[in-house]
């Protein structure tokens, strides 16, 4: 079991997550139960599945977890390019939250090879 807290990855996720609530409050309010429902929920299962997988047993279980936050990432990545095509979003706002989520979803890759690895 390790400390997710400690992990850089996590922390960025979550820096992630409150800078996209923050922006998503902005949303027109008939998204309320659409698009900032959506985004939401996938930005903040990334750095929760991170803090699931810290908290299993195993590197398997791990490897698992942080491979749904990926899923979860790439989800996030196709919503903000819909929300900015949308113009829910600034493309000034929108390329500082891509090279947030870039730099993650870089990260949770380096950590699935390396689980690979160990499993």
């Amino acid at each position: 079991m390790k400390d997710f807290k400690s992990l850089g990855i996590w922390q960025w996720s979550h820096k992630l997550t409150l800078d996209i609530y923050k922006l998503s409050a902005a949303f027109p309010a008939e998204e309320k139960f659409g698009l900032i429902s959506q985004i939401r929920r996938s930005c903040s299962s990334i750095p929760t599945n991170i803090a699931e997988g810290c908290g299993r047993n195993s590197d398997a279980d791990m490897k698992r977890f942080f491979t749904i936050a990926m899923g979860s990432a790439s989800e996030l990545d196709y919503q903000l390019l819909l929300a900015k095509d949308l113009s829910f979003i600034s493309n000034p706002d929108y390329e500082l939250v891509f090279q947030e989520l870039t730099a993650i979803k870089k990260m949770l890759n380096s950590f699935i090879k390396k689980l690979n690895l160990t499993i």
